[in-house]
Order: structure tokens, then sequence, then C-alpha cells
């Protein structure tokens, strides 16, 4: 049942709305959930650090896959190697990998994100004039 609540300050459709969302959620929980209610109260701004975006990124910023396959590919290709002479060489295959990672997103057909919503975060938007924390702030 808490999961099911704390599940709807992420389905409302505007920034506002969100943190409006926890704020009654953390209220609903705090008689019977003190805990719980002190921790979404605490976790506020960490919880709703999405809504800075524009809402075309929410989905694939709440999406864990990305960093989950870059991590398999990482395993996938240390394994491959076995064992590193130091540190410093571990490390040039993990950037290796990043950077590929990287390079695939920016410049590939089917983008991460879509050169249209990324554009969304330079030029001043509606919804990113409500949020708490300034856009540019994020993208400097």
């Amino acid at each position: 049942m808490v999961l099911a609540v704390i599940r709807t300050i992420f389905a409302q459709p505007d920034a506002a709305s969100a943190r409006s969302q926890l704020d009654d959620v953390a209220a609903r929980l705090a008689g019977q959930f003190p805990v719980v209610a002190a921790k979404l109260a605490g976790a506020r701004d960490d919880l709703l650090a999405y809504a800075v975006f524009p809402t075309a990124h929410w989905r694939k910023i709440w999406s864990t896959n990305p960093l989950e396959r870059i991590n398999g590919e990482i395993k996938r290709r240390t394994n491959v190697v076995g064992i590193f002479p130091n540190d410093a060489s571990a490390l040039r295959l993990i950037t290796a990998v990043i950077v590929e990672t990287h390079d695939e997103w920016a410049v590939a057909e089917r983008r991460y994100l879509s050169e249209e919503s990324m554009a969304k975060l330079l030029a001043p938007a509606e919804e990113s004039a409500t949020t708490e924390a300034p856009l540019a702030a994020i993208t400097a």
C-alpha cells in the first residue's frame, strides 16, 4: 500500500503536481508510517530532481536500463581481459566503454534522447520556469 501511494508522486503530469503530491503523500503517511514520511520529506529534492527536465525526458530519466546496460558492457569486456596489471589499465577500459556509449548516443540514428527534446533543455520552457532549481545551473 505504501509503495502504491508513493508511486502516485511519479505519475503526475507536471513538476508542480509532483511536488504537491509528494507533500500530500508524506502528510498521509505521517500518522501510520512516520519514518517513511520523514524520509520522503528529507529526500524531496532528490526524488523530484527529474522534474527540472522537460517532461519528454522523464521516462528516460526514471529508468535505470541505460546504466545497467553500460555496467553489463563493462562487465563483459573486463571478463574478456581477465586480470588487469594495474588500476589505470582497468580505468582506461572502463573509460573507453563509456566514451563509446556516449558517441553512440550522440550521433546514432536512434538517439537515447532526441535532438528535439534536447533543444528543450537549452530553450526556456514554461515547465522549467516553475521548478525550484534553475535549469541553467544543470546545463552549465
